[in-house]
């Protein structure tokens, strides 16, 4: 097989920043996907819909001419989040989701939720519209491993609220454990989970073997090997539960390189080349469209895109870096080779 023709995917988790930086994540973005989940966690977090929307027509500013490509808003749910705020980002027309940040728990997470518990108010009204619940699903309680973070909150939160909210269409952001994926694949089909490039291509030990590669450093952090091999299992496996969701969350290298590095990892240069190489060497290049294109849009409950892109069997280098504000971005991969490149 030397070329695959695919329905345009979407990338259903990803950071754009602000700003400057629009300038160089907007047009990557666009690349290869028609659609994308926007991250709200920005400075101050877009936490309403008047909020939302004039990120929305920052970023479409920035939108390459002839491009079709749309950006599905978020909103950033906080203690001070009420009913009402989801019943407006319903009605909006152009609010896909409610994003779950576990206060600290990740890069502009501090206005994040405190408590759970005491969201219940909210989630029902979630429940009640079908408005999407998008959970970073960690724990930060400092007696909990950090590798541990995302077992823990299964076991303590996810599990009671899935119970509680029998119709509340959850997404579990870029699942990174063994757990996890079991939780997807024995839970209801209101469960989905993202899975992102980096945890399906490294390790811990890519990380941290030889030297830490603070390039390859995001949170939720790299785990085991076991626990990569339990997502690429369920990437692979042609689960309607689970699909593209990037994380793509860029960093001047400075930022990354400091003496307290910033979380994430930008593949916006090459992300569903880098998805086919995990599909390929899993021999399951058969499933990466239900993966990349058609299950997102199936829990989303929004049609399939109309167009179709096309890799084809080539073998290349991805630069060592990219122009990014005033300065430059390490991307994922960064000068390795892949043998899959999109037909632009």
């Amino acid at each position: 097989m030397d070329t695959i023709t695919l329905i345009q995917p979407d990338d259903w988790h990803l950071h754009l920043r602000d700003n400057q930086a629009l300038k160089t994540t907007v047009p990557a973005a666009t690349r290869s996907f028609g659609r994308g989940i926007i991250m709200p966690n920005l400075t101050p977090p877009v936490t309403d819909v008047k909020k939302a929307s004039a990120y929305r027509e920052r970023i479409l500013a920035q939108r390459p001419k002839g491009s079709n490509w749309q950006p599905l808003m978020v909103l950033y749910l906080t203690d001070n989040t009420s009913p009402a705020d989801i019943i407006a980002a319903a009605d909006s027309g152009f609010i896909y989701g409610c994003k779950y940040y576990p206060a600290g728990a990740t890069t502009n997470s501090a206005s994040g939720v405190t408590n759970l518990d005491n969201m219940h108010a909210v989630f029902e009204a979630m429940q009640e519209v079908g408005m999407i619940l998008q959970m970073h699903g960690e724990v930060t309680a400092p007696d909990i491993d950090i590798f541990d973070r995302e077992a823990v909150f299964i076991e303590r939160h996810l599990r009671p609220l899935v119970a509680q909210f029998p119709k509340l269409k959850i997404v579990m952001e870029h699942i990174t454990t063994k757990q996890g994926a079991d939780f997807v694949l024995s839970a209801g089909d209101n469960i989905a989970a993202s899975i992102t490039p980096q945890h399906l291509l490294h390790n811990r030990n890519d990380m941290l073997v030889g030297g830490i590669r603070p390039h390859l450093f995001c949170l939720p952090i790299l785990k085991r090997n076991i626990h990569q091999q339990a997502l690429i299992n369920i990437a692979t496996s042609g689960s309607h539960k689970v699909f593209l969701g990037t994380d793509s969350a860029p960093h001047t290298q400075g930022a990354k390189e400091s003496a307290c590095g910033c979380a994430g990892c930008f593949s916006h240069h090459a992300a569903i080349e880098l998805y086919a190489e995990v599909f390929d060497q899993a021999n399951a290049l058969d499933k990466l469209e239900a993966f990349a294109s058609t299950n997102g849009p199936n829990f989303y409950g929004l049609p399939h895109n109309q167009v179709s892109i096309e890799l084809k069997k080539q073998a290349w280098q991805l630069p060592d870096s990219l122009p990014f504000e005033d300065t430059q971005v390490i991307p994922l991969g960064a000068g390795t080779t892949l043998n899959w490149k999109l037909v632009e």
